[in-house]
């Protein structure tokens, strides 16, 4: 089997090609990463010396794609993965758009045209920011907990018929685009199309900034006793999210890629769930547990992305395809902490 890898040498995508390397002893895997973010040429030349063939291209640039030859299979890790993409200044909204979806649609292309199949790795950020601010909340001990069900919503979190309806910020619009693209024409061309909604991925070797790697970024942070704060929410950090380790990911795609049937879910939610959540309060405490007592600060503002509690239901995925995470949330962030021990320039490198 061929596999290509978007995003090869990002955090998640190296992640996956280590995996299937390690699962199978027939494959050949392929890697195409731009090496814009920082940090991602350190993954390019471990997966080199797995024998990775990793080319230096752009999705952005259809003639970069046409130089790669047949595969089986195309897994999408490459996005700018940030709710803040194209409003923070890091990007303008036109790069978001040209990476997130322009991107993903020549993708698609490519597979219509080798009839290969597609895994789509997508986001929680789909969902409609008013609609996740409706849930009814309470604070239970040091976070932010359901108090009752609504639509979409159950004791284990978020389910996939939850709103999608704007807003859902540019970000989100991408990727949301991105997977109505994908799903039509895996209908029209007939080729499997996976998506997987993801909920916060974190392991260690992750690139650590507080708008995407927020448990690595905390973590490393609350080590290097640089600046942490607690933003929006009255500056309680009992905002809450669910932990995936990307090798629980990776297990999950590689089934999907050797699934031959076409009777599947074509949208499913993978994450640690309730009981890999935390709130920024709780992993403060870990930490402090961790490392020492390290003041977080307060702050009254807000962002206009920002919600208090996402948690994905993943029991779809569990039905369609029995998987579910292996990693506990206190073993993420122990092996995150771990590499901030041994990479005490981490910070600097990713940022």
């Amino acid at each position: 089997m061929n596999v290509l890898i978007t995003g090869a040498c990002g955090f998640v995508g190296s992640s996956i090609a280590r995996y299937l390397l390690e699962a199978n002893e027939s494959i050949e895997v392929h890697g195409i990463d731009n090496l814009i973010r920082r940090g991602s040429e350190t993954n390019r030349d471990d997966l080199i010396r797995r024998s990775v063939r990793i080319r230096h291209a752009d999705i952005r640039i259809p003639s970069d794609l046409a130089a790669i030859g047949d595969v089986d299979w195309v897994i999408d890790a490459a996005a700018m993965p940030s709710v803040l993409a194209g409003v923070d200044g890091t990007v303008s909204a036109t790069q978001l758009v040209q990476h997130n979806l322009v991107g993903t649609l020549n993708l698609i292309e490519f597979c219509r045209e080798r009839n290969a199949g597609l895994v789509l790795l997508s986001t929680s950020r789909v969902y409609s920011i008013d609609e996740l601010n409706r849930i009814p909340l309470k604070v239970v001990s040091d976070r932010f907990a359901i108090d009752g069900d609504g639509p979409g919503v159950t004791g284990a979190g978020i389910d996939e018929s939850f709103s999608t309806t704007a807003p859902i910020s540019l970000y989100g619009a991408t990727k949301l685009a991105s997977e109505t693209m994908a799903i039509e024409y895996g209908l029209t061309y007939d080729f499997p199309v996976r998506i997987n909604r993801c909920g916060v991925i974190g392991g260690a070797g992750q690139f650590g900034r507080a708008d995407q790697g927020i448990f690595a970024f905390w973590i490393h942070s609350h080590l290097r006793k640089k600046p942490i704060r607690y933003i929006g929410f009255g500056g309680s950090g009992h905002q809450v999210r669910d932990c995936l380790h990307p090798r629980d990911l990776a297990r999950l795609v590689n089934d999907q890629i050797h699934f031959s049937g076409t009777k599947k879910p074509g949208i499913v939610h993978v994450s640690g769930g309730i009981e890999s959540s935390a709130s920024l309060r709780e992993l403060t405490r870990w930490c402090d547990d961790r490392f020492g007592l390290h003041p977080v600060i307060a702050g009254d503002e807000s962002r206009t992305f920002d919600v208090p509690w996402v948690v994905l239901d993943s029991s779809l995925a569990k039905d369609a395809w029995s998987w579910k995470p292996d990693y506990a949330i206190e073993d993420i962030f122990e092996e995150i902490a771990q590499h901030a021990e041994a990479n005490p320039t981490w910070l600097e490198l990713s940022l």
